[in-house]
């Protein structure tokens, strides 16, 4: 008997792409979905947040790249979560909440100020923005899982469902 390698596509997880922005309301609104989904699928789904920055968030493109700095310093999701928690903050303080937040999760605050002067995390966060927009993202949060789009810009009314259908015809159950 044959036992799939790691590369085989039976075990690669599913993989789902938000497409958010950290100074958004309804990103964070969005958070309930996404922890509902990952206690749902485990590691049969990847969740990946993906940048789309808009205009009207003149914090949104700073927080892009401080998440990735998050990400690089090992804390991705609890930056966000953190982040998205204090839109309001974000909209009156700017890069400085940005600073703190990552204090206060300890990670290195200095690097964090650093990785946002010197711009180093700019051009995922530009490569995801042109990718948004060339499979029709317009707005956040919004949704890729099997090649379906779903935008929950205007409402995230029956998202969750939608995703739940689409992600349990696409993830085999392990025996």
């Amino acid at each position: 008997m044959t036992h799939p390698s790691p590369a085989s596509p039976a075990l690669r997880p599913v993989v789902l792409d938000v497409w958010c922005e950290l100074q958004c309301p309804d990103c964070r609104t969005a958070l309930d979905d996404v922890a509902a989904l990952r206690e749902r699928y485990g590691d049969a789904l990847a969740i990946q947040l993906r940048h789309f920055p808009l205009e009207k968030h003149k914090h949104a493109l700073a927080a892009a790249q401080a998440f990735e700095e998050a990400f690089a310093q090992g804390a991705a999701w609890p930056y966000a979560e953190a982040v998205l928690a204090r839109v309001e903050d974000l909209d009156r303080q700017g890069e400085q909440l940005l600073i703190d937040v990552a204090r206060q999760l300890g990670l290195d605050a200095d690097e964090m100020d650093t990785a946002l002067i010197d711009g180093r995390h700019l051009l995922i966060v530009d490569s995801d923005q042109a990718e948004g927009r060339a499979i029709g993202v317009t707005g956040t949060p919004t949704y890729v899982i099997g090649g379906e789009l779903l935008d929950g810009s205007k409402t995230q009314e029956g998202l969750r469902d939608r995703i739940t259908a689409i992600a349990d015809t696409l993830i085999t159950p392990q025996t």
